[in-house]
């Protein structure tokens, strides 16, 4: 007998996850997938990651799609299957999801470049990336460190040096979030050493 509860639970969603793996999927399947006209994310080639018993896994990308409406796990199949790739799941949480493509939030796993995370269709991943909280406060301790440690006197040396050497982690932060804080603090820095 099937549950009648069950029968009511809508399986659909609008953003799903997938694996590809290099070996077999088509040469062509990046385009496979912009041919679908829709946002989409494809994180770094996943080669260094490890399985508990310390074998190296199948090389893998992670994959988000982004749809403007519900798509049931029949129709996503539809792709998957031309892609040649396991199961699609239904992704949960978005923010969460694009973050483990680079593995931000697992420090025990290989960290990955969210410079190399490749948004396809428009997708906006840039806020899914941005630091928060806990981590926020951590990388403004480490600039006012820098600032501290190097003698930064001038607010374009730390949005230079952000910008070419910590652009996946700092450059967002000084140009979106914190640039009052950061440039009130050279300053008083400048002023002090006077």
């Amino acid at each position: 007998m099937v549950d009648e509860k069950a029968k009511k639970v809508d399986s659909r969603a609008r953003n799903w996850s997938l694996v590809v793996y290099p070996e077999s999927a088509p040469e062509n399947w990046r385009d496979i997938l912009d041919d679908y006209h829709i946002p989409w994310v494809e994180s770094p080639l996943h080669d260094k990651d490890i399985n508990p018993d310390g074998e190296i896994k199948k090389a893998h990308w992670h994959i988000g799609l982004f749809f403007s409406g519900k798509k049931s796990y029949g129709q996503i199949l539809e792709i998957t299957s031309k892609l040649n790739c396991p199961n699609p799941q239904v992704m949960k949480n978005a923010k969460g999801q694009i973050r483990y493509f680079a593995h931000l939030d697992n420090p025990e796993k290989y960290q990955y470049k969210t410079s190399e995370i490749v948004a396809h269709g428009g997708a906006d991943i840039r806020k899914y990336l941005t630091a928060t909280g806990g981590d926020k406060i951590k990388l403004l301790a480490e600039m006012q460190d820098w600032i501290d440690e190097t003698g930064c006197t001038e607010f374009h040396e730390l949005a230079s040096y952000a910008r070419n050497e910590r652009f996946d982690d700092w450059y967002d932060i000084i140009v979106n979030q914190s640039t009052v804080f950061l440039n009130a603090y050279i300053r008083s820095k400048r002023h002090d050493n006077k």
